[in-house]
């Protein structure tokens, strides 16, 4: 018998201060990636998928963004924090 399937991974990779495209307020962002992992035997091998997104955390807000953006973002962040803060901490979630 063989056990596969995926398993997700949620990595924080920045906190900006944006303008909402949903709420129009000044706010807090935080910049995500989730990658979605191939597992075998519960061992994750290798992406399947990855995607950047950014929440707004005044209404809750998501806003897909491409990877380029986001490099760009935590580019921005980087440069505002004077050297920059590693944010790069995983946080496991299951989806």
């Amino acid at each position: 018998m063989i056990i596969f399937g995926t398993k997700g991974y949620l990595y924080q990779l920045a906190i900006l201060t944006l303008v909402c495209g949903q709420c129009g307020n000044p706010a807090a962002h935080t910049l995500r990636k989730r990658v979605t992992k191939f597992t075998l035997f519960f061992v994750p091998l290798f992406p399947v998928s990855t995607s950047y997104r950014t929440q707004c955390t005044f209404c809750g807000a998501e806003q897909k963004v491409t990877k380029e953006q986001a490099d760009q973002l935590q580019a921005q962040d980087a440069g505002a924090q004077g050297g920059g803060q590693a944010y790069g901490q995983p946080q496991q979630h299951r989806f």
